[in-house]
């Protein structure tokens, strides 16, 4: 079981990965990315978010373009989980094939920003520590939590290959 517990950062609907990773800075390294993220709807979230904390959503988050950078900047920022009402399909398998759990819940705009939750990926349980509340959502199957416990689908299956490869 792996549970992230941190504050959450709470947004609308249609956050898109222009937002998320905007075009002008797609060129430089993730590092040059990581302080533009989300700054469109809240330029407070790349300076305060910290390692640990989740980001909580409204319908359709991660439309847009299929960019795999919109999760990788979230990644290296330290997010530790998503949860919204809905995802875009691309965004959606881009954050497990990446190692960031994405978890659909229909109440997330239950969740307040800056309250403190818990969220159990593997289960699909959300705690609100805030308010005591409990949300349900369909958890992500243990086979594919491993996968993103090693970090998305490459070094997950480097893993693997690597594990048969020294079985002989």
């Amino acid at each position: 079981m792996s549970v992230a517990t941190g504050r959450a950062w709470v947004f609308g609907d249609d956050i898109d990965t222009d937002v998320l990773a905007p075009g002008i800075y797609m060129k430089g390294p993730i590092e040059k990315m990581t302080p533009h993220c989300l700054e469109a709807v809240d330029p407070e979230f790349a300076a305060g978010v910290e390692a640990g904390d989740v980001v909580v959503a409204g319908r359709n988050f991660g439309m847009g373009s299929s960019r795999e950078q919109a999760v990788l900047v979230l990644r290296h920022l330290g997010v530790a989980a998503v949860v919204a009402r809905s995802f875009a399909g691309l965004f959606f398998r881009n954050a497990l094939n990446l190692g960031l759990p994405a978890l659909a819940c229909a109440e997330a705009g239950r969740i307040g920003a800056s309250h403190r939750v818990a969220v159990d990926a593997e289960a699909g349980d959300i705690q609100n520590l805030t308010t005591g509340g409990r949300y349900a959502c369909e958890g992500i199957p243990e086979h594919l939590m491993e996968m993103v416990r090693d970090g998305g689908l490459v070094p997950h299956m480097a893993k693997r290959l690597g594990a048969r490869s020294s079985r002989g």
